[in-house]
């Protein structure tokens, strides 16, 4: 009887009216949670009864069902936070995150260190990213991330660079003494550098003009650092030749001396260059580095490549996900970048809660690499992605949907009205 398919009809609206209630629902409570996905419910109608054969039209409805429910995958607002680990992408990325149930997807970059070191979400899944070389390069290695606790070795110094401007207008008068270098020398400064156990050492550098475009230099330390030196008075360590260009420009750099052999176990015979710059003679333009004009001698800059052993005071995430450490001996190094994943059909992703997904059949493989990639978005440091629900839509639709049910259970009451007459007519 056609009657009784109306009340079929009438439950299944219910039921799906009932069940997109239930995904608004999930979409209202999630209204804060970071990178979560508003969803949708999309109805489909059930295969109809026709009157006329496959001839088409005259058929009549069945009722509804819910055909699938769909992420809306637009982005979400991005809020600044003061946490250095917060992370959020700006595209169609996933973070990575490997833990006990296998490797899974997110969108939350609300991450910490745990007490190994480990970068983890909430839910101590770790975080996976591209690992860096001992020379801080990144590599193309996918792996956890995470930061050394253990203390970083000294890394003896191999060249100090000088860029000085040595006064022309000086006369050759002064003869070099060690004795008295300070009174005999027509300039001084001085440089740190490091042993081969991280011990800072200063090295005092005394220049002599000897002739028109042609100076001498010493490199002088206490002597109660060198081995056979004398406490209280200073040591020959260094010594050399420059010679510049009529115009001023190095023109050539000799360096006759180097006997670094400090005391306390540390590396004899250390190896160190004393860098004055790019001289002509080696095929250099004189144009970087130490110079002959006619102003006072001065220090403008050095750099040496040495440092003290150390161990990690501060870590920051850039903008391009790289993650760097800042040491208590004053270098920084990059550990290792943020990998993010991106999806042919990211709508299909499974979710597996936690804010976390897992890749399914129809979502395809992950691509993986580095952030700003092909698409795969762009990470903002100190930053975190906020929900996608928008309450007053939400709201809308479950007005929408409870006047639905409403409807559908009107339905059903008219049904059961008519049943009754039909009952009645016994009498």
């Amino acid at each position: 009887m056609g009657i009784l398919s109306s009340l079929y009809t009438g439950v299944s609206g219910l039921a799906a009216q009932g069940e997109a209630l239930g995904v608004i629902g999930d979409n209202i409570a999630n209204a804060n949670t970071v990178g979560f996905k508003a969803s949708r419910a999309e109805f489909q109608d059930i295969i109809s009864k026709s009157l006329k054969g496959i001839l088409g039209g005259n058929q009549i409805g069945r009722g509804v069902k819910i055909g699938a429910v769909n992420p809306i995958l637009v982005q979400g607002n991005v809020d600044a936070t003061e946490k250095v680990t917060d992370l959020a992408v700006s595209g169609d990325g996933y973070f990575k995150v490997r833990g006990s149930d296998g490797e899974s997807f997110s969108r939350d970059g609300s991450f910490h260190f745990d007490r190994e070191g480990y970068l983890v979400t909430n839910d101590n899944q770790k975080v996976q990213g591209f690992k860096a070389d001992e020379k801080g390069q990144i590599i193309n290695k996918l792996d956890d991330i995470k930061f050394p606790r253990a203390m970083i070795p000294a890394k003896a110094t191999a060249e100090i660079k000088m860029d000085l401007n040595l006064d022309s207008r000086v006369e050759p008068t002064k003869k070099f003494n060690l004795e008295d270098p300070y009174a005999t020398s027509h300039y001084s400064t001085g440089v740190e550098m490091y042993d081969s156990q991280g011990n800072k050492h200063l090295v005092s550098f005394f220049f002599n003009k000897t002739a028109d475009r042609e100076w001498e230099y010493k490199g002088l330390v206490d002597g109660k650092e060198i081995a056979g030196g004398d406490e209280g008075k200073l040591s020959q360590v260094a010594a050399g030749k420059l010679t510049f260009s009529v115009d001023g420009k190095l023109q050539t750099q000799e360096m006759t001396e180097s006997t670094f052999n400090f005391k306390g176990g540390a590396l004899q015979d250390q190896k160190i260059k004393i860098n004055f710059g790019d001289d002509i003679a080696s095929g250099g333009k004189g144009l970087d580095g130490t110079k002959q004009y006619g102003k006072n001698s001065d220090m403008i800059s050095w750099i040496q490549d040495g440092a003290g052993a150390g161990t990690i005071t501060g870590l920051s995430f850039n903008d391009e996900g790289i993650l760097t450490a800042v040491y208590s001996n004053g270098l920084t190094a990059d550990l290792a970048q943020i990998a993010l994943a991106k999806f042919e059909n990211p709508e299909a992703l499974f979710k597996v809660g936690n804010n976390r997904l897992k890749e399914s059949r129809d979502s395809g493989g992950p691509s993986m690499g580095a952030p700003g990639a092909a698409g795969r978005g762009k990470i903002y440091a100190k930053s975190l992605e906020r929900s996608t629900v928008d309450l007053a839509t939400e709201f809308v639709n479950m007005i929408q949907n409870q006047r639905g049910f409403q409807a559908n259970s009107k339905t059903i009451t008219t049904t059961d009205e008519l049943l009754n007459e039909i009952i009645q007519l016994k009498r």
